[in-house]
This record gives structure tokens, sequence and C-alpha cells, in this order.
């Protein structure tokens, strides 16, 4: 069910079936009981982008390139450095200035050529579309090659068989370039070909940031694609992407579900981040914590219904962001002679 031929070409970290934990107890405050996070936050590089970097730079090997050029907000570089490194080839990542740090470190020490552009991905695509036609490399943009998506597919795979083949009802991505969404329902449209699972397919649900929305203002106009969005800011950096290339495969995946798209403000996605950890120890990624907000606001208007199965995307590891969960007026100095005052005693 993946393209790469050999497996000498198998260029691996260890990436793959992640967890699929049950909130218990932030499912009860959410009014969902059976609420379900797949957590791609402990997988190789600490995003669900090593499932395409594993797949796309195999492939690669395979086909004998041996230069890779892309844009990104920061974690599908981080992954496709790496995974270049190991396979021995190299990479040219360009990145905006306001990127994660620690994606740009990620970048760096693998030794890829790193590049800073003062704008948005956007922007980093035009310069890498300029770079490959120049100078022959290859690219590996986000739908650009065919592979990524392929590794991407395998969290619809995972999801179905750690729930035992039965259907959930509901599914939440976070979605920049949505390669996450569109493979996940690859994945169970070729589930369906193969005869493991029926005519039930999870609504798929496209959760995006208020200050970057082109798929939610596209679903409420009931259009096939969406319109470039202007001055897009959102603290979920992972899900800044002004205009997907995919957009018209997002919205398909949505359509043909009967699932919705829902935008969240940074305010909420934030707040949710700190709820799911003091609930459930999970330190998730902005990205991911939009997932929670936009469960909530689905299962407050009833289109999410009491009893059904309900699954979170978080795509990556909150530690990646150390700028997001911090609360200030929780920590308290102390010098070393001091006693722990009995009101802050757990």
């Amino acid at each position: 069910m993946l393209p790469v031929q050999h497996a000498a070409n198998i260029v691996s970290l260890g990436e793959g079936m992640t967890p699929l934990l049950p909130l218990k107890r932030l499912g009860e405050e959410i009014g969902i009981a059976d609420l379900w996070m797949k957590d791609e936050g402990i997988i190789p590089t600490g995003t669900f982008k090593a499932r395409g970097a594993t797949v796309g730079v195999s492939r690669a090997k395979e086909l004998g390139i041996e230069t890779i050029a892309m844009p990104t907000n920061g974690n599908a570089g981080a992954a496709w450095a790496v995974y270049a490194a190991r396979a021995g080839m190299k990479a040219v990542i360009v990145m905006p200035v306001d990127a994660p740090k620690i994606t740009r470190n990620e970048c760096s020490i693998s030794g890829v050529q790193l590049y800073l552009v003062d704008g948005l991905i956007s922007d980093a695509g035009k310069i890498v579309g300029r770079a490959v036609e120049q100078y022959g490399w290859f690219d590996a943009s986000t739908l650009k090659e065919p592979y990524r998506l392929e590794g991407k597919k395998t969290m619809g795979y995972e999801i179905l068989e750690q729930f035992n083949w039965e259907i959930p009802d509901v599914i939440l991505y976070p979605t920049g370039g949505g390669v996450g969404l569109i493979g996940i329902y690859k994945a169970l449209r070729e589930l369906q070909a193969l005869g493991w699972i029926g005519e039930k397919l999870p609504r798929l649900v496209s959760v995006q940031a208020s200050g970057c929305a082109p798929i939610v203002r596209a679903w409420e106009a009931r259009q096939k694609s969406s319109e470039f969005w202007e001055h897009a800011s959102t603290v979920a950096f992972g899900i800044t992407v002004p205009k997907a290339l995919g957009d018209f495969l997002v919205l398909e995946a949505v359509y043909e579900t009967d699932g919705c798209a829902i935008a969240i403000d940074d305010d909420e996605l934030l707040r949710e981040q700190g709820a799911a950890a003091r609930a459930e120890g999970t330190f998730m990624c902005p990205e991911g914590a939009a997932t929670v907000a936009a469960a909530r606001k689905l299962r407050e208007s009833g289109w999410i219904r009491s009893g059904e199965r309900v699954v979170l995307l978080n795509t990556g590891a909150g530690i990646k962001y150390p700028d997001t969960g911090m609360h200030e007026g929780d920590i308290l100095i102390l010098q070393p002679g001091d006693s722990l005052d009995l009101p802050h005693a757990p």
C-alpha cells in the first residue's frame, strides 16, 4: 500500500503506530464521553510530518534523487531535513523567519541549506519554485510530489486498526496544507476498496485558526476551492497556510464524509491547550489544541451528538513551541532558605 519498491531504500527513524489515547476527564468536561486523541507528538522529530518524510525521502532515494528543495512552516522542513541526512541526500529548506526556532535548529544541525524569508510559507514557496527551475532540484513541496501523502495516510490505517476496524463517528484534524486530512480520507477509501470496512465513514472536520481560515470560508460558501487569505496570522504556526495547493481535495474529503470546517480563535486554542494538559497530562501543540476547542464548540452546537466516538489529531509535541503553554502566574520564585507556603502546596 506504499510506493517504495525495495526494502533497501526504506529510510526510517522508527516512525509509526503512535498512541490512540482515551481522554476520559477532558471528554466528560466537554460532554463527549467517547473522546480519543491520536498523539503524533511522540513520533520522530515530534510531529506527524515524519510520516510524509519517511515515505517521500525513501522514494526519492529509490528514484536516484540527490537534492530536494521545499518551503515549510517549520515542522515539515525539520522532518525532511533529518530524513534526508539519514538517506545521505542533500536538502534545501526555506521557512518563514517567524517559524519556531526549534524547527530551525533541527534543519541547521542536519546540515541542510537553510534559508529564512521575511514572509509567509507562500513566499517561501515562490522562492523554492524559482530555485527548482534554476538548479533542477526535486521539488518536495506539499502535493507537488505524490509520496508525502502516502506517508500521511498511514494515520488513517492506524486509527482504524487501533479501534479493531470499528469506524469512529468524527475525526477532527488541524488543517494548513491539509495533506494529513487528505491522506486519512484516502486511507478510508482504500480500506473500503479492499473490503476491510463498509460504507460508513467518519465525518471529517477541518479545523483552522480564525487568523487563517481559507478552507472554512470556502466550506461555508459551499465552494470547491479556497481563496488566498490575506494577512494570515496565528499562534498555531503550522496551519498558517493562506492558500493550500490541495484545498479542493480537503474540501472534497469534508463534503464526501458529511463533515464540516470550523475556525478557532487563538485565545480559545491556548485555553484548551492548558485544559487538556491539566485534565489528561497531554502537552498538545497549538494546532492539536485547536481540535479540542473545535470539539467543544461542535458538541455545544449539537453537531457532535451524544454517544458518538470522536478522535482528535494532535499533530505534534507541545514542547516544540516553547513560547506557548507557559503560565508565568503559576510559577513562584523561591530563595534557597524559603519554605513552601501551605496555600500553594498540592
